[in-house]
């Protein structure tokens, strides 16, 4: 992999920073968090621009590139402070794995409409009481005539207010064995019997999280993604740019927090010189900047190997990347907080408001104590724990 981006991707940063300049944290994203309203007009512009669909395949809409731009654009909106959750999981996890593994007619039907924003899919997977076990899923989806029936229950799930469909993750049951076998399907979210329920957060965040009821869905055969017994596979293709663009997001709000800081530092005067000027908050700060970019290089790192088709390489990198960005963010809140002093937690500022934001990467979309779990047991070799 190369450190120097192209000419292409610089300019690609160039304009995602231009429109998140415009549609900055402290004029438009932090209102609308405290609104609880989604990012409405700044999603439709990104879509216009190309930056949603930058991803997807060209012949169906997208730009072609690959998840190092998709990437790039969410590092470079958050550092403005106007990251979208939706991009990693309508474009980043859902169009991939349709991509990949979608038919030709869902092909059609859906990518063009996730590479220009103008249709969001959300994605299924948390249960109440499998939590990070994906294994251990009690969704099922049962065969009648030619149709699915679906039930369960999903926990957890973002936008689906704003979703026209969801990608869920279920089990098939194998009659022979009586094994059950995880598949994926499209579930349009004005199906009947299927209702969401909002969950109440402490976070200022402009998206909102759901828990998702399946009291017999009834779905055509076209519903199903894939192979019904290979979605182990497929949820990879899609888990992978998950953590990624994950890393992405705190990766820039870190960055947000940096900038807000050394800003700061550079103009608050208490004794002869401006506070930057002391190590006791200079020294801080460079930390940051060091762990940020450290972050930064593993992203990039797993975004390449993702793109060249390393799945296992990329997963390796994907959770490191993931691990070390949430780690990174939270401190870089903190320390710009603690930099701001008293002025850090007030509403002016908006600082306290992202901490929230910024601590939702330790735990999703993968905690790290589960990251440290795959790199125990994959990069090292140790017995497996759990």
């Amino acid at each position: 992999m190369s450190f120097i981006e192209t000419a292409e991707q610089k300019e690609l940063r160039a304009s995602v920073a231009k429109l998140a300049e415009r549609f900055n944290y402290t004029d438009y994203v932090l209102p609308k968090a405290r609104a609880g309203e989604p990012l409405v007009e700044l999603w439709n512009e990104a879509g216009k621009l190309g930056f949603i669909g930058v991803s997807l395949p060209e012949e169906h809409g997208g730009g072609g590139a690959g998840i190092y731009e998709l990437a790039l654009v969410q590092e470079e909106l958050s550092a403005g402070g106007a990251g979208l959750l939706l991009l990693v999981v309508s474009p980043a996890i859902c169009g991939t794995i349709i991509g990949k593994y979608g038919t030709d007619a869902q092909k059609s039907e859906w990518l063009p409409k996730l590479a220009d924003g103008s249709s969001i899919m959300a994605f299924g997977i948390t249960e109440p009481d499998a939590g990070s076990n994906s294994h251990q899923i009690t969704t099922t989806a049962r065969k009648d005539g030619t149709d699915w029936i679906l039930n369960g229950r999903k926990i957890y799930i973002s936008g689906v207010d704003q979703a026209d469909a969801v990608l869920i993750v279920a089990r098939t049951e194998d009659s022979k064995t009586g094994k059950l076998k995880p598949a994926l399907f499209i579930v349009p979210t004005d199906a009947e019997n299927f209702e969401r329920q909002p969950i109440d957060m402490e976070l200022t965040v402009p998206d909102r999280q759901f828990m998702l009821f399946l009291d017999d869905v009834r779905l055509p055969a076209e519903a199903l993604v894939g192979a019904e017994d290979a979605a182990l596979m497929q949820l990879f293709a899609g888990l992978n740019p998950e953590r990624i663009m994950g890393a992405a997001m705190a990766i820039g709000m870190g960055r947000y927090a940096l900038d807000k800081a050394v800003k700061y530092a550079n103009e608050r005067s208490v004794w002869k010189t401006t506070i930057g000027a002391h190590q006791g908050i200079a020294h801080p700060l460079a930390q940051i900047k060091i762990e940020l970019e450290l972050a930064k290089v593993m992203m990039q790192k797993a975004a390449t190997l993702y793109d060249a088709g390393d799945d296992f390489g990329a997963a390796e990198a994907a959770n490191m990347a993931k691990y070390a960005a949430a780690e990174a963010s939270i401190r870089a809140l903190d320390q710009a907080i603690q930099t701001h002093g008293g002025a850090g937690l007030t509403k002016e500022y908006g600082l306290a408001a992202m901490l929230g934001a910024a601590r939702i990467a330790r735990v999703a979309p993968v905690s790290r104590e589960m990251i440290l779990n795959f790199v125990a047991q994959h990069s090292l070799g140790l017995p497996k724990s759990y």
